[in-house]
């Protein structure tokens, strides 16, 4: 009972305290909140909160703010996301299925996310390596000049031209076609890249030099990961709104934000699965960043995920209303690439 009853006013600092950006008092916890205690009962309380580190005082007041430990304990005991409407979710499932390639629907998502937690948004473009091949395609331009073409569960489509030794026809042609889909449609990157290496030996002789050019072809498409470190950024304009106390880390932010190396460091390891991560102040990857924190997830169709998604703003943020915009933002995302 007494952890609970704790643990409900320091909820109620966290909640006060991002909405007001004041440092909370006891006298402020009885009038806005049905805690079912005195006003002594919530001052020991806070005492005991401040003592185990979970609240602190910023100045000499009696007001109180949570520390990265109170907002970590805070998360953690969130029981369930924060639902969204019903509007919400149609607003959402209708600005991004009107997006027209992977780049437009990229380019959605961060003005949507920015938009829903007015935060600053970052979403990570879909990894050539994290993808299955959906399909590969050969058309012919000429007799010997083949367009290449690779399509990813990602969304992502690689176009290569591929000049073979030799005139072929058409039925050679779907022979190559053939042998080359065979071996990788349905396989990720690296065991399709595999496949495409031993394309030579899976067709007949009168092909064996094009499918050499073919597979090298292929295995320079599927090494392509100069986009897999191309990130979005939308929402800075966000944080001319984040207010007093959170100056000094605007530079090193707006530094950062320019930088995609940082950036993917800050989405951490959620480009590796579909589970939310939560990374407050100084749990994050940026020492000049510790008054910030991270929400994050992987997205990418069906079980794996392709690239990740998040925002990063104040440490003092609405936790539980951004946890369910990034959720909801990775889960539409993911939806759309499985049905691309």
């Amino acid at each position: 009972m007494l952890e609970e009853r704790r643990l409900a006013v320091l909820r109620a600092i966290v909640q006060d305290y991002v909405a007001t950006q004041e440092p909370v008092g006891s006298k402020a916890l009885v009038e806005r909140h049905r805690l079912g205690v005195s006003p002594a009962t919530i001052r020991n309380d806070m005492a005991a909160l401040e003592e185990e580190g979970l609240i602190i005082a910023p100045h000499t007041s009696a007001g109180r703010v949570p520390t990265d430990a109170g907002y970590r304990l805070f998360v953690d005991r969130l029981h369930g996301l924060k639902p969204m409407t019903s509007g919400e979710k149609r607003a959402i499932e209708t600005f991004l299925e009107g997006a027209v390639d992977l780049d437009d629907v990229v380019q959605r998502s961060v003005r949507l996310l920015a938009q829903l937690t007015r935060q600053v948004a970052i979403v990570q473009y879909p990894t050539v390596s994290g993808s299955t091949v959906r399909h590969l395609e050969l058309v012919a331009l000429t007799s010997t000049k083949v367009l290449v073409v690779l399509i990813l569960s990602s969304g992502r489509v690689e176009q290569r031209v591929c000049e073979l030794p030799i005139e072929v026809n058409d039925e050679l042609l779907a022979d190559l076609r053939r042998a080359a889909h065979r071996g990788t449609q349905g396989k990720q990157i690296a065991d399709a890249a595999v496949s495409a290496a031993e394309l030579p030996d899976e067709v007949p002789t009168e092909l064996k030099s094009c499918a050499q050019r073919l597979s090298a072809t292929l295995l320079e498409a599927m090494s392509d990961h100069r986009s897999d470190e191309r990130v979005v950024v939308g929402g800075t304009a966000n944080l001319a709104r984040f207010g007093e106390g959170f100056d000094a880390t605007i530079k090193p932010l707006l530094e950062a934000l320019e930088e995609h190396v940082v950036l993917l460091r800050l989405l951490g390891a959620a480009s590796h699965s579909h589970d939310l991560t939560v990374r407050i102040g100084h749990e994050g990857p940026v020492e000049q960043l510790s008054s910030t924190s991270v929400v994050a997830s992987g997205y990418g169709p069906h079980d794996y995920a392709v690239g990740a998604l998040g925002i990063v703003g104040p440490t003092r943020m609405d936790y539980p209303g951004t946890m369910a915009a990034v959720r909801a933002v990775a889960t539409y995302l993911s939806a759309i690439l499985a049905e691309a």
